[in-house]
């Protein structure tokens, strides 16, 4: 695979405006990129780390959690996606489930070596998926490793195998899943488990996608205010989904191993403001956790730590 390597971890404002440029692009039946973007030598910001911990509720420590991780890696993604050579269009793409591990601790003083490359371009039932991989390496060993699946709605490949029809709890989420990840997979089974009320309720303030995004650099417009919300199709100010991910691991760190696979899946978006339900259970050596509306009714992430 061919490598495009930056000078720089790129601007997520900046590759979202270039996006909007208009391309023709392939669609669900065009082939993905066939390079991997890479940064090496990246210096972490051991201030902005520290200003991602409060706001995502880590304790703060030398060792950063896996989701830090993937907000280093996510531009990356985005470069990608945003290029004239992705087949599908960055607006409107859906972040409907992620998994990572931390193969070992990294420390934030670490210098990494950053990649993302795309792969498995297939039909969802509700139109094209596609999966963004990234990397982080110190030296040549490899420290942590993500998939984020995403959703183009609309078109599948020309020739894709029907798919069977969503089921009425599926129906109305917001991103439908055809390939959950394996150990979130059923996670709504498991919620008599976890009580149908949840353990923790956290108060959502409505700048917190902008407080979020100051830290992360996801500057998505769905994330920002009101206005630009709703004129992507939502009501509301909605959350990042990596935030809601994030705040989960923080309610769990006292509880992860050194080591871990994290997955979860991203059911219906996070209104702001609002007051969100957590909730966990130990399943055998796994703790499976979810994020709910704060009597439990709705689900808005399920997720397991392995």
């Amino acid at each position: 695979m061919d490598v495009e390597l930056l000078d720089k971890a790129p601007s997520i404002g900046v590759e979202i405006a270039r996006a909007l440029v208009p391309t023709t692009r392939g669609g669900p039946d065009g082939t993905l990129p066939t390079r991997r973007v890479m940064v090496t030598d990246l210096e972490q910001d051991a201030e902005r780390f520290a200003a991602y911990s409060r706001v995502c509720g880590f304790t703060l420590r030398d060792a950063v959690p896996a989701t830090w991780l993937h907000v280093l890696t996510f531009p990356l993604q985005v470069h990608l996606m945003a290029g004239g050579d992705f087949p599908l269009a960055l607006a409107g793409m859906v972040h409907v489930s992620n998994e990572m591990r931390l193969h070992r601790p990294v420390q934030v003083e670490e210098a990494l070596t950053l990649s993302s490359s795309a792969a498995d371009l297939r039909a969802h039932r509700s139109g094209t998926q596609v999966d963004l991989l990234g990397e982080a390496r110190v030296g040549d060993e490899v420290v942590w490793t993500g998939r984020s699946t995403y959703l183009a709605r609309g078109k599948r490949p020309t020739g894709a195998a029907e798919v069977s029809p969503p089921s009425s709890s599926d129906a109305d989420g917001a991103a439908d899943r055809q390939n959950p990840s394996k150990n979130a997979r059923g996670a709504d089974e498991t919620s008599p488990k976890m009580g149908e009320t949840p353990s923790a309720l956290w108060r959502l303030p409505a700048g917190l996608g902008r407080t979020y995004a100051g830290v992360s650099g996801d500057v998505n417009p769905i994330h920002l205010s009101p206005l630009t919300a709703k004129a992507f199709g939502f009501p509301r100010t909605i959350m990042h989904g990596m935030w809601t991910h994030a705040r989960a691991l923080a309610a769990l760190e006292g509880r992860l191993p050194a080591t871990y696979g994290v997955s979860v899946d991203f059911r219906k978006p996070v209104l702001l403001p609002s007051t969100v339900g957590f909730s966990f259970a130990r399943e055998g050596d796994d703790l499976a956790f979810r994020v709910t509306s704060k009597d439990g009714s709705k689900v808005h992430l399920t997720g397991t730590v392995a």
